[in-house]
């Protein structure tokens, strides 16, 4: 146990019994305890394997390279519908983790080995992410945000790309990409 991780547990508010038991479990598996995003996350080796997180309805037991374990049981599931490496377990009771024990054992067993062989998750490229046809018009129609937009780092430009592509109707991306502009004219992510 660290005790700089302490402060994480004695902050839950919702699932204290079910991230101590999570805890126990990464730690019986022998990974190394650390505070990683003000989260308690367990690595092998300085190498990233799973992060315990707490949300309103669920706690989490989260995968780092969820997407390359085999998931026998069909427990994994993508936090996010754009997520490409991380896979997460939810828990709504302790009941469920000692049921599980066994399997989420089995499973971190399993992502210790995708890390002692060196795996990665092949990611998908900015190139592979669509270009939405209103911003694609606008950067055809303004060379310097056209430089200004593949001049920012590729998380950034899958950032924008995916928030000008969500909305369904097109004065909606339209009414996005020009929001945007000058923060990504000024080099600045969508969160910046």
């Amino acid at each position: 146990m660290n005790p700089q991780v302490d402060v994480f547990f004695s902050k839950a508010e919702k699932w204290p019994v079910e991230l101590e038991k999570l805890r126990m479990i990464c730690l019986d598996c022998g990974l190394t305890e650390e505070l990683k995003w003000d989260q308690a996350c367990y690595t092998y080796h300085n190498r990233n394997i799973v992060i315990l997180g707490e949300l309103k309805d669920h706690c989490v037991l989260s995968f780092f390279k969820g997407a390359l374990l085999y998931d026998a049981e069909g427990l994994l599931t993508r936090p996010g519908e754009n997520t490409q490496s991380g896979r997460w377990i939810k828990f709504n009771n302790i009941q469920q983790i000692i049921d599980l024990e066994p399997i989420l054992k089995a499973y971190i067993y399993e992502a210790i080995e995708v890390e002692k062989a060196g795996m990665k998750v092949k990611l998908k490229t900015t190139a592979d992410f669509p270009v939405p046809e209103e911003f694609k018009n606008k950067l055809d129609a303004v060379p310097a945000l056209k430089t200004a937009f593949y001049a920012l780092t590729p998380g950034r430009q899958r950032a924008y790309l995916l928030h000008f592509a969500a909305p369904k109707q097109s004065k909606t991306r339209e009414a996005r990409v020009e929001k945007y502009m000058l923060q990504i004219l000024n080099g600045k992510g969508l969160l910046d």
